[in-house]
């Protein structure tokens, strides 16, 4: 058995199919000249081959799965325009002099180390990205065919990795199920997984290119992050009981779909989603959930050489707010930092980026940057219900001076004739252990707190979730970490406006029942996890809730909490 991360739930038992990824030799022998007027001209009509093809798929994918999922491509056919990409690709040519396919691999390659070495899930993963354009390049050169022909039976895909248009051009009918060594769940790849229904994990590593052999049977456990390799009988029978089960539960959530998430005695929460990029509006509009808890609004300045302007960013928020109509859209404010190197940003490294230069504390210090973000995004208020969030509050001053910006941009558009939701709801990320101890003191200055448990958690236990030497020591669990949430969310009832929770924690639904007694109103997590945490929503009453959070919160370590929910919920 293998573990890798778990990105598109579902069970698949299938034989193994593997993708290979042949690309010429770029480089020519040293001694051998270079045309450089001709590997130019063959550069030009690679490019513009790339374009027609990715405009193709990009159609299709717009008539499969609608015109998010098709703006992925779109993002790709904007490298094919971005003068830092294919330009710096031009002059290696002109100025080394080297082959059009050494270029293309050379300047690739270095955007994909910058992006693979930073710590964000999100911005380690765009990598694929330019993978998948500079992989086309290099094959239009060489003048090999790029498709891939798959068996007409049902298969699990194994793979190195696997770009977005890869996954674009599999065969629904037949693929059961894809795992790739490398990758993870916030990939463009993987969120087109979750769309097309395809099971998936990512990550597993280089081993499993030597432990597969293709046609060899393979379980895959998308929930859990478990691929084994040639099962025994016992372990085929056990999964294939599983999968039934899975079956069946999925008919269960089907039939509540559409009926709220309100306990036994009639207490009402909401469940919304987390949200990566606009991609994937319409699966979860069509997946029943009630609206975005967290809309991570940097998606716009990735992959780019660029800052986006207000047009363009108004029009993706609009696209989102409008796909939701009356439900709520949370659009986070610019989320980036020393962690995140963002070439459009030209930020400095840092020593301790986690607690440095980053969020709320770039927005306040590059206010043209900002209000060219809250314009956007006050405009697209007038086409949905869109709440904005400011993250990585620490103090009260910053709160006020990000509020004052947001009323300043208000008064520009009022002026130039411009709607927006006047009454537009402003909130906070509580994700610092200081501004939730002080939650009573915000919570008279906006309409909603969000708390961020994967951050809180870090900063309350001096613990770095990227590092696996102490990730036994990072829990939600710990006791501190739940008495500040409890303080956040009294707090926030007592000022008479409402708290959400757009962590990890929302979608364990082993953390429901503890969450829901501590008196959370709104659990905002991965849609495909969303079910479970309504059916433990449904299936119990607000004072049973109660009684076990408040006996949670008198335990004195994060085993023991556990240990009481997984008895309770047994």
């Amino acid at each position: 058995m293998l573990i890798g991360i778990p990105v598109s739930h579902g069970i698949s038992i299938a034989p193994a199919v593997r993708l290979t990824h042949t690309a010429p030799t770029a480089q020519k022998p040293v001694d051998a000249p270079v045309d450089v007027a001709r590997e130019l001209v063959l550069f030009d009509q690679s490019v513009e081959q790339t374009r027609e093809q990715l405009d193709l798929l990009r159609e299709q994918t717009n008539l499969q799965l609608g015109p998010e999922k098709a703006a992925i491509l779109s993002a790709h056919l904007a490298f094919l325009e971005d003068p830092a990409f294919v330009g710096e690709m031009k002059s290696l040519i002109e100025s080394q002099p080297i082959s059009s396919a050494a270029a293309v691999e050379q300047v690739a390659a270095q955007y994909i180390s910058l992006f693979e070495s930073m710590d964000d899930d999100y911005m380690r993963e765009r990598a694929d990205d330019i993978r998948d354009v500079s992989r086309r390049l290099v094959r239009n050169l060489s003048g090999e065919d790029t498709s891939v022909y798959y068996p007409e039976e049902p298969f699990i895909l194994v793979a190195l990795d696997i770009t977005p248009s890869e996954t674009l051009q599999l065969p629904i009918q037949n693929v059961r199920g894809i795992v790739t060594a490398k990758g993870g769940a916030t990939s463009h790849a993987a969120i087109l997984a979750r769309s097309l229904g395809i099971p998936a994990v990512m990550g597993v590593g280089e081993q499993l290119l030597a432990e597969v052999e293709p046609g060899g049977l393979l379980i895959l456990d998308g929930a859990t992050g478990e691929l084994y390799i040639q099962p025994n009988r016992d372990t085929l029978s056990r999964y294939q009981e599983k999968a039934a089960l899975e079956a069946a539960e999925r008919q269960v959530y089907e039939t509540m779909r559409d009926l709220p998430a309100e306990t036994l005695d009639g207490h009402r929460v909401q469940l919304v989603a987390n949200m990566a990029v606009p991609d994937e509006a319409d699966a979860l509009v069509e997946s029943g959930i009630e609206g975005i808890g967290l809309f991570r609004s940097e998606f716009l300045f990735m992959d780019r050489s660029s800052l986006p302007d207000e047009e363009e960013q108004f029009h993706a928020y609009k696209r989102v707010a409008s796909a939701f109509g009356d439900n709520p859209v949370i659009i986070r404010t610019l989320d980036v930092g020393g962690d995140k190197h963002l070439p459009a940003l030209a930020l400095a490294q840092e020593e301790n980026p986690f607690l440095g230069f980053r969020a709320i504390r770039i927005s306040l210090a590059r206010p043209a940057l900002f209000r060219v973000q809250l314009r956007a995004l006050l405009r697209a208020s007038a086409f949905g219900h869109l709440l904005i969030m400011f993250p990585m509050i620490s103090h009260m001053e910053q709160l006020r001076e990000a509020k004052a910006m947001l009323e300043q941009a208000k008064s520009e558009l009022r002026e130039e004739g411009i709607s927006f939701d006047e009454n537009i709801p402003v909130g906070m990320m509580m994700e610092i252990p200081g501004a939730c101890l002080q939650a009573d003191a915000f919570a008279k200055e906006v309409q909603f707190f969000s708390i961020g448990t994967n951050d809180l958690v870090q900063y309350t236990l001096a613990v770095d979730r990227m590092n696996a030497e102490i990730a036994d020591l990072y829990s939600y669990y710990h006791p501190a970490v739940l008495r500040l949430i409890s303080n956040v969310i009294e707090a926030s009832h007592r000022a008479g406006i409402w708290t959400g929770l757009c962590g990890e924690m929302a979608g364990d639904p082993l953390a429901t029942k503890l969450l829901l007694g501590l008196g959370l109103d709104e659990f905002s997590g991965s849609a495909s996890v969303m079910p479970k945490v309504k059916e433990r929503i449904r299936s119990t009453t607000l004072e049973q809730a109660k009684q076990l959070a408040a006996h949670a919160l008198t335990l004195p370590t994060a085993a023991d909490v556990v240990q009481f929910l997984k008895d309770e919920t047994e």
